[in-house]
């Protein structure tokens, strides 16, 4: 116990940098010049450098994020992820379940605010007090949360007891915060007003106090807030599923070029997307209409979330051994050296074979694992394996022998003629001399959605009967 005195000495300490570097901005409120647009500037770089500060807070945090009722995150196939990976021995693991809730964030500022920014700093005539003053309390603010992040939460180890969506809730309410100053930089005139400026500080200086700290002073503040909203769920243990204690007897890897192919599914998807949908049709106007710039930017950025889903997809089934160990099947991540689902092999749980695209392409073959505890659904994925039948005879699983639908190819044939039939239409469309470049253009982000899930509903039932 004769650390505690130390730890509370130093935790008061940082709760007197946090007050001091959020009352720095009262300076330039009450002795100089500035005005909202100062102010704004100050706290969107605060907003943001807190946000990348966050994500990367949030990759770290141990414990499981509950789900919210009608909210999905990206990437959220790696939401039940299990185990971490240690990238520097000086650092706590990264876990990739909290990479969906880093990505959210994130992807508000890349969708909404940075465009919106830029767009008002390009068509509104802004007048930005740049001082001395300025600079401090930008340093100051910045310095705080590096100190937040080095002593209250890597030295403390607080992100054992944390999890993402707890981390990223400050984060959140700080763009927020962000957003309505905004709002009062848009409708107010030249300024806002001594009080509305010094009121704006002395909240958010409240507010970083209880965020940013563990001291005396934040644990009474955080007392106060809990008293006055109701508590909400933003924590609980991430449960992991117990090995057997019986060694491994068998076991299987996976097929990584099979992988490979079954993610471009997931890129399909994503292109079903409204907002992927609208930029692949964006790109192609742009190259239509001779916006090469534009269009490269846009191909560009498609290619990178195309490259992500891909990884995601990788990440989820490409790292997976399956283990044989006693009675239990167990499916091990070799790179987050964590297990991932478990199931007795003789129990309630079936194991049907899927009718999978890639494996008729490549000749692999896959199985769908129904009630298994571990998993959100009570189903998991076996495979993709290169040889299904070796594997099964491996590890002595009790499958069915169900053959998978024949080969039709007329079905092929039908798809195929009326895919071309349905990607020749917006081709004539195109090449049209009676229909101008905006014209087409127009068209086709109009009706391209409609034709491209037609197209891919028909591209699938021809794959699948291939």
């Amino acid at each position: 116990m004769r650390g505690v005195p130390s730890r509370v000495s130093d935790q008061s300490t940082a709760d007197l940098v946090v007050i001091s570097a959020n009352l720095v901005p009262l300076i330039g409120v009450f002795s100089s010049d500035w005005n909202v647009w100062t102010l704004l500037v100050l706290y969107w770089i605060e907003a943001f450098s807190t946000v990348l500060l966050g994500t990367l807070k949030s990759l770290f945090a141990k414990q499981g994020s509950p789900d919210v009722v009608g909210q999905r995150e990206p990437l959220h196939e790696l939401r039940h992820k299990r185990g971490g990976w240690q990238p520097l021995s000086n650092l706590p693991p990264v876990y990739p379940r909290n990479i969906p809730f880093a990505l959210s964030i994130l992807g508000i500022w890349g969708s909404t605010i940075v465009p919106v920014t830029l767009l008002v700093w390009a068509t509104i005539d802004t007048s930005v007090v740049l001082s001395v003053e300025v600079a401090i309390s930008t340093g100051a603010l910045l310095l705080a949360q590096l100190i937040d992040f080095r002593v209250d939460y890597l030295s403390t180890k607080t992100y054992e007891d944390v999890s993402a969506r707890e981390i990223l809730q400050r984060p959140t309410q700080l763009t927020l915060a962000m957003m309505f100053l905004g709002v009062i930089g848009l409708t107010a005139t030249q300024s806002a007003g001594v009080a509305v400026l010094g009121g704006f500080v002395i909240v958010k200086t409240v507010l970083s106090v209880s965020w940013e700290s563990t001291g005396p002073i934040a644990s009474t503040l955080q007392s106060l807030f809990d008293r006055l909203s109701h508590d909400r769920e933003l924590s609980r243990p991430q449960p992991e599923p117990d090995l057997p204690d019986e060694t491994v007897q068998a076991r299987v890897g996976v097929s990584t070029r099979s992988v490979l192919l079954g993610s471009t599914a997931t890129i399909l998807l994503a292109v079903v997307n409204r907002g992927v949908a609208l930029l692949l049709l964006g790109v192609i106007a742009a190259i239509y209409t001779g916006h090469l710039m534009l269009g490269s930017v846009g191909l560009a950025i498609l290619l990178g979330l195309f490259a992500i889903r891909v990884g995601s997809y990788y990440l989820r089934y490409g790292t997976i051994e399956y283990q044989r160990r006693g009675d239990v099947l167990v499916a091990y991540d070799t790179l987050l050296d964590a297990p991932q689902w478990t199931v007795p092999v003789h129990s309630r749980a079936r194991f049907e074979i899927k009718n999978a695209i890639p494996d008729r392409l490549f000749d692999t073959g896959t199985l769908r694992v129904s009630n298994v505890e571990a998993t959100p659904t009570n189903t998991a994925q076996f495979g993709p394996v290169a040889d299904l039948d070796q594997a099964i005879e491996t590890l002595g699983l009790p499958v069915k022998p169900e053959d998978r639908p024949e080969r039709d190819p007329a079905v092929v044939a039908a798809a195929l003629i009326l895919g071309l039939v349905f990607a020749g239409v917006p081709l004539i469309l195109l090449s049209s001399s009676q229909v101008s470049k905006a014209e087409s253009a127009a068209a086709l982000v109009l009706l391209g959605p409609f034709f491209i899930i037609l197209f891919g509903v028909l591209l699938y039932a021809m794959l699948a009967r291939i």
